[in-house]
C-alpha cells in the first residue's frame, strides 16, 4: 500500500511511544533521497529512516544496516552540525495527513540551547524533508523548490515554511454516524464503495479503502447501490477503533514465490487466494521486511542492468542470425532440383543441341512419370549445361553442411543465453551477480565488459534445501556453478535433475550412497522445475545418476549431455514450500 496518513500515524505512534527524549548519536545519508538518525536512549538504539524518494517514501523506526557513501553528501554534512548530540522532544503529526513533524532540542554555533524542526512530508513525487529553525523558517530541504518550480509552494532557505494545502476531505478520525450516513446519501449511488471512501475522508490508502468495502459487500469494485450502508459503517467504525486505540495488526503479503506485494497496519483479506500473510509485531519490523527486500530487489536490478542488456542484446543478434542462416537454409533447398534437372539432362543429351532454350521430357524421378519442361542456357553446349546443374548442386549441398553445423553452433549459444538470463532474473545477492559477470567473461563477452577483472576468489554458493524425508538438494544459482556441483561437488551415486529442454539450474539429491524415497526424487523434481525458465503447470524434468553426466570438451559453461536418464512429469514447489525446507 502507499504510505498513507494512517501508516504515518502508525509509525509516528511507535516512535513517540519508545524515543521521545531520544539523543541523536549519528546522522547518514544512504541514498540521495534519505536521511538516516541513529538514535538512542533507555540502552535502546534504533535508526529513524526518513525516505523522501518516488519508490519507498517512508518515516520508520530501522534494525537494518546500509551501507553509505566514502564522502558524505553536503546535506548531510549540514545535518551533522545542526543536528548531533539533539534530543527528540516533541513528535506530531499534522492535521492527519502525511507530514511529520520532529521538534529537537539542539545547540547553536556558540554552545546555545536552541529548538530546530525536522518536516517530513510523505507525498509522492512531492515528498520533501525539510529543515525549521524555532520561528519556523526554513534552514535547508532536501529537495529546494524555487518561483521556476512552483509557482504554488517554493521551499527555499529563509522563507516561512507554510504546511501544503489540504484536501477538502473530512479526516475519519472524528466523524460520527450521523455525519457518516450523510455523506454516504448524498454520494452517486453509481460509484464505488472505495471511491466514496477515498473521495470523502483524507488519509485513506485506496488498498485500504478495498479492503472496508470487501469486508463490507465481499468484492472490492461493488457500486455503493449493491452495499448495505450500516455494514459498511460497522466495517468503517472498526477501522475507526483500530487507529484510535493504536490497535494495529501489522501485516505483510507476499506472493507464492516470496515477493512482498502488499502491507499494511491492519488485517488484508482482499487479495484472495495464493497469497501468504504475514504478522510482525510492530509496525518497524513490518515495514523493515517490506522494504528490505524491495530495496534488494531493486538494488540487485540496478547492479544488473548491464548484464541484464549485454545478455538481452546478445540474444537479439543471435536471433537475427538464427533467421537468416535459417533462411539461407531453405533457399539451399533447391539443390535436389538441380540434380534433378542435370540428370535429365544427361539422360537426353542423344536429342540436344546447343542454342536450344529447353525441352521437354519424361519426368522419371515420378512415379507417374509426367511430361516436363527443362529450361537451358543456350550459350552452352547440354554437356555443359549438365555439368553446371551439377555445380549448383554440389554447391548447395556444401552450403547446406556448413548452415545446418552454424545453426547448431547459434542454436546452443541462444540457449546459452536464455540459460544465463534465467539465472539473472533470480539473483539473490550481488555475489551471484559478480559469479554470472565473471561467467560471460569466461565465455567470451570480454570485449562487452569494459573495464572488468577478474576477481581472484568468488564467494557465490550452491543454494540448500532439505527434503520431507531429510535428504540434501543442492542448488546452482549460475551455469560456472551449475559445473561445479556437478562434476566436483556431487558424489558419482547422487541424483542429478535438470528441466528438459528448457534452461534451468543443476539439482543434485544427496544419497550419501542410500537411495532415495519417491518423495524425496518428486520433491528435487520440483525444485528443479521451480529454478528454470518453465511456465506450465506440468514440467517435464530429467533425472539421472550424476556418473551418467558428461561434459563435452569445449562446451559453454552448464552445458552437459547423458543419455541413460527417466523423465518425471512434476508441478513446480511453491516459494512458501522452499522457503520451509532451505537451509541457506
Amino acid at each position: 500500500m502507499a504510505f498513507d496518513a494512517c501508516m504515518m500515524r502508525a509509525s509516528l505512534e511507535e516512535l513517540r511511544a519508545g524515543f521521545t527524549d531520544a539523543k541523536i548519536d549519528k546522522v547518514l545519508q544512504p541514498q540521495n533521497d534519505e536521511i538516516d538518525l541513529v538514535i538512542h536512549k533507555d540502552r535502546k538504539t534504533r535508526r529513524l529512516v526518513l525516505n523522501v524518494g518516488p519508490n519507498a517514501p517512508r518515516l520508520q523506526l530501522s534494525d537494518i544496516s546500509k551501507e553509505n557513501p566514502i564522502k558524505s553528501p553536503m546535506l548531510c554534512m549540514l545535518l551533522r552540525k545542526y543536528f548531533l548530540g539533539a534530543r527528540i522532544t516533541g513528535i506530531e503529526q499534522v492535521d492527519f495527513d502525511r507530514i511529520a513533524l520532529l521538534k529537537l532540542s539542539c545547540y547553536d554555533e556558540m554552545g546555545f540551547p536552541v529548538e530546530r524542526k525536522i518536516v517530513c512530508e510523505i507525498m509522492g513525487k512531492y515528498a520533501n524533508l525539510i529543515v525549521l529553525d524555532g520561528e519556523d523558517k526554513i534552514l535547508t530541504a532536501m529537495k529546494i523548490i524555487d518561483f521556476a518550480a512552483s509557482t504554488v509552494r517554493q521551499v527555499l532557505p529563509g522563507l516561512k515554511y507554510r504546511v501544503p494545502a489540504a484536501p477538502d476531505k473530512l479526516s475519519p478520525l472524528v466523524i460520527d454516524e450521523a455525519a457518516f450516513f450523510e455523506k454516504l446519501s448524498l454520494f452517486d449511488r453509481e460509484k464505488t464503495g472505495e471511491k466514496f471512501i477515498t473521495s470523502t475522508f483524507s488519509g485513506i490508502a485506496t488498498q485500504i479503502a478495498h479492503e472496508l468495502v470487501f469486508r463490507a459487500a465481499g468484492d472490492i469494485d461493488v457500486p455503493l447501490a449493491h452495499i448495505d450502508g450500516g455494514e459498511l459503517y460497522r466495517v468503517f467504525r472498526e477501522w475507526q477503533r483500530v487507529l484510535i486505540e493504536h490497535d494495529y495488526t501489522p501485516t505483510l503479503a507476499r506472493d507464492k514465490s516470496g515477493k512482498p506485494i502488499d502491507y499494511s497496519y491492519m488485517d488484508i483479506t482482499y487479495l484472495g487466494d495464493g497469497v501468504e500473510y504475514l504478522r510482525f509485531d510492530s509496525i518497524s519490523s513490518l515495514l523493515d521486511a517490506y522494504f528490505a527486500e524491495k530495496d534488494r530487489r531493486e538494488r540487485i536490478h540496478q547492479r544488473a542492468h548491464d548484464l541484464v542488456t549485454l545478455v538481452n542484446n546478445a540474444i537479439a543478434r543471435t536471433e537475427r542470425k538464427l533467421a537468416l542462416q535459417r533462411e539461407a537454409l531453405l533457399d539451399n533447398e533447391r539443390g535436389e532440383e538441380y540434380k534433378r534437372r542435370g540428370d535429365l539432362i544427361t539422360a537426353n543429351l542423344y536429342r540436344l543441341k546447343r542454342g536450344m532454350t529447353s525441352f521437354v521430357t519424361v519426368d522419371y524421378y515420378d512415379e507417374n512419370a509426367p511430361e516436363v519442361t527443362v529450361e537451358l542456357d543456350p550459350r552452352l553446349t547440354p554437356a555443359q549445361n549438365a555439368q553446371r546443374m551439377y555445380k549448383l548442386y554440389n554447391k548447395c549441398k556444401t552450403a547446406r553442411e556448413v548452415l545446418t553445423e552454424q545453426i547448431a553452433i547459434w542454436e546452443a549459444e541462444l540457449d546459452y543465453l536464455e540459460s544465463v538470463r534465467v539465472f539473472l532474473d533470480s539473483a539473490q545477492s550481488e555475489d551471484d551477480l559478480a559469479e554470472i559477470r565473471d561467467e560471460l567473461y569466461r565465455s567470451g563477452y570480454a570485449s562487452r565488459m569494459k573495464g572488468y577483472k577478474p576477481p581472484k576468489t568468488l564467494k557465490s554458493q550452491p543454494m540448500r534445501f532439505c527434503t520431507t524425508d531429510g535428504r540434501t538438494l543442492l542448488v546452482g544459482r549460475n551455469n560456472l556453478q551449475n559445473d561445479r556441483l556437478t562434476f566436483k561437488v556431487a558424489a558419482k551415486d547422487d541424483i542429478w535433475f535438470h528441466t528438459k529442454d528448457i534452461p534451468g539450474s543443476h539439482v543434485i539429491l544427496v544419497t550419501e550412497g542410500k537411495e532415495p524415497t519417491d518423495r524425496d526424487y518428486t520433491e528435487a523434481a520440483s525444485v528443479a522445475a521451480y529454478y528454470s525458465k518453465a511456465t506450465s503447470d506440468l514440467v517435464a524434468v530429467d533425472y539421472t545418476r550424476v556418473k551418467n553426466i558428461k561434459k563435452p570438451q569445449g562446451s559453454k559453461p552448464g552445458f552437459v549431455t547423458y543419455k541413460t536418464n527417466y523423465t518425471a512429469y512434476v508441478k513446480r514447489m511453491s516459494g512458501e514450500e522452499l522457503r520451509k525446507n532451505g537451509d541457506g
